[in-house]
């Protein structure tokens, strides 16, 4: 009588079957974790655009906005210091898999910025993601009001610089 040793053939292909399901569950969970971090950076960066308005238009733009991300990202000639961090002040902005996009209704009646630029009355803010289903899968937006807004659908050309989208709802 022989001593078999080692692993059948059945019994290798069962472990290889196994590992193959074990690794296509980690390829979606982790698939579903990079997504759900894209968004919830999409929602931290609007959150940090809405705090500098805020601020430009207390500290420098006389109770107006700063017309784009660039202008938010600029350092102020008396501090040295910006509203909005350096890796955010680009129009669009593309950041953690959403393109970031912001416009507003310029003033033209008022003198500029201490920035040098010229301010807006009002101003929104959309995010979408770049590659949607991949980098992410709500679509979010922002405006003068400092409210953020979640959907399954695009902000873009729709969103009002005041006052709630017609379509949406309000994160919590």
């Amino acid at each position: 009588m022989r001593h078999a040793r080692g692993f059948t053939l059945i019994e290798l292909l069962i472990v290889i079957a196994i590992v193959g399901i074990l690794a296509s569950i980690g390829v979606v969970v982790f698939r579903h974790a990079r997504v759900q971090g894209a968004e919830v950076s999409a929602m931290a960066s609007l959150r940090a655009i809405q705090q500098a308005q805020f601020a430009f238009a207390q500290a420098c733009g006389n109770q107006r906005y700063a017309p784009t991300l660039a202008g938010l990202g600029t350092p102020l000639a008396t501090t040295g210091q910006a509203f909005l961090s350096p890796d955010m002040a680009a129009d669009p902005l593309v950041k953690s898999g959403y393109t970031f996009v912001m416009a507003g209704t310029v003033v033209t009646d008022d003198g500029l910025t201490c920035t040098g630029v010229s301010p807006v009355m009002s101003y929104q803010v959309t995010a979408d993601p770049v590659v949607p289903g991949v980098t992410g899968l709500r679509y979010f937006a922002t405006n003068t009001d400092r409210v953020l807004y979640e959907d399954q659908v695009s902000f873009k050309n729709n969103m009002p610089e005041t006052g709630a989208p017609g379509h949406g709802r309000e994160v919590k």
